[in-house]
């Protein structure tokens, strides 16, 4: 410790609606050592299913509500974010994603906080050259940044960002919720299972099962999986197709299921809770994005020891070496997908050996504990650069306010 008492630090999200961002924010939050991190939340909206289990781990939870950044309300809630920072003598302010970086490193630069770091978790395929150029700025304020993957990175640097003011923290996983079936450790809660996962009776058995996980969203190139399938289907007919998640495409990918005749073939799960049983449940795992930065649920699938097809964009090589640990295909090619898929299905010896190598990568390299470490090791090392650390900490020796 830099001086007695506990550093205080703020985590900025945008709301605790489920989501990659958010969940491993959250498991940071769990597991940093209090003893040193007093932690705090900070959002824009104080809504979502993962509310409660944040306000039971963090220190306080303060909402500044911004609808828009444009206007006085924006520029008075920025005011309040700052009144707020310098109230708890913050010393470490780390924004978690697009919004928190543009509207709170700013603001927290504005009240002294002497050590700002920006995240960023996203290639920014769907986001404006506006919002991009906004970050940008925001980024200006940061003391250093965090991407989660050398892909995350490299677009950093496209974007005029010096890779010295870059620290690279791959996302983690919890190693004993996300497991192999066969692990010996049982979840008697769920009610999951391989049969009540199967849609129709009369598809011929054993049927074997593929799934994907992911929100509903343009760049998650969920309607190549679909095509995937009907391709697939028509050589390997034992096999059911699963999606689990919600989102803004549900209904179009519904109707494209129903287009191609495979109601009983591709089924839709949403959104889930028990994302381990429904993994645990299938036999290949799916990943057909087109962007990805360092993707949660290939993370969550090599954990499971699924034997994974991914598309090769962003992130993804960084997790899976194609033929060792999975296979790569290029995205928006539904027939390479498919025809790995049915490599994988005609091969089960093969599938599990893939499977089995990205588990021990899993294991290896991206634990949660791993994960919170490095950043332990940031925020200490941050502070310890800052010369106005040790007094304002040492300032903070009283219980900090709600």
């Amino acid at each position: 410790m830099l001086a007695s008492g506990r550093i205080p630090l703020a985590l900025f999200l945008t709301s605790f609606s489920p989501g990659g961002t958010e969940r491993q924010m959250i498991e940071l939050l769990r597991r940093l050592d209090r003893r040193h991190f007093a932690v705090h939340l900070v959002c824009f909206h104080r809504t979502g299913e993962w509310r409660a289990r944040a306000e039971e781990l963090a220190e306080s939870v303060t909402e500044f509500p911004v609808g828009s950044f444009r206007g006085p309300a924006a520029m008075r809630q920025a005011a309040a974010f700052a009144r707020w920072c310098r109230t708890r003598n913050v010393a470490i302010v780390h924004t978690c994603d697009l919004y928190a970086n543009i509207f709170g490193l700013p603001a927290a630069a504005l009240a002294g906080v002497p050590v700002r770091i920006a995240n960023r978790r996203e290639l920014n395929p769907d986001k404006s050259a506006a919002q991009i150029a906004a970050q940008r700025l925001g980024y200006g304020f940061a003391s250093r940044i965090v991407a989660n993957s050398e892909a995350a990175l490299c677009r950093l640097q496209r974007e005029g960002v010096r890779a010295g003011r870059v620290s690279v923290i791959p996302n983690g996983i919890d190693l004993s919720e996300f497991r192999p079936e066969d692990s010996g450790i049982r979840n008697q809660d769920s009610g999951v299972t391989r049969d009540t996962l199967t849609a129709d009776s009369r598809i011929p058995k054993p049927v074997r099962r593929v799934v994907t996980v992911a929100r509903f969203r343009p760049e998650k190139g969920l309607e190549t999986f679909i095509d995937a399938a009907r391709l697939a289907l028509a050589q390997v007919p034992d096999l059911e197709f699963a999606l689990a998640g919600d989102g803004p495409l549900s209904a179009d990918l519904e109707s494209r299921v129903r287009a191609a005749n495979l109601e009983s073939r591709v089924r839709f799960l949403g959104l889930r809770e028990d994302v381990p049983e429904v993994l645990r449940a299938h036999d290949v795992f799916v990943l057909p994005s087109r962007s990805e930065a360092f993707p949660n649920a290939v993370l969550e699938a090599m954990a499971t020891a699924l034997p994974i097809v991914a598309t090769r964009v962003g992130g993804v090589p960084e997790l899976i070496e194609h033929g060792r640990s999975g296979l790569l295909v290029a995205p928006g090619r539904a027939a390479d997908l498919a025809a790995a898929i049915i490599d994988l299905v005609r091969r089960p010896s093969y599938a599990r050996a893939l499977g089995a190598r990205a588990r021990a990568d899993a294991e290896s390299r991206y634990s949660f504990g791993s994960m919170v470490r490095r950043f332990e090791q940031l925020y200490l090392a941050e502070a310890g650069t800052s010369r106005w650390l040790a007094a304002r900490a040492a300032r903070s020796s009283q219980p900090l306010a709600s």
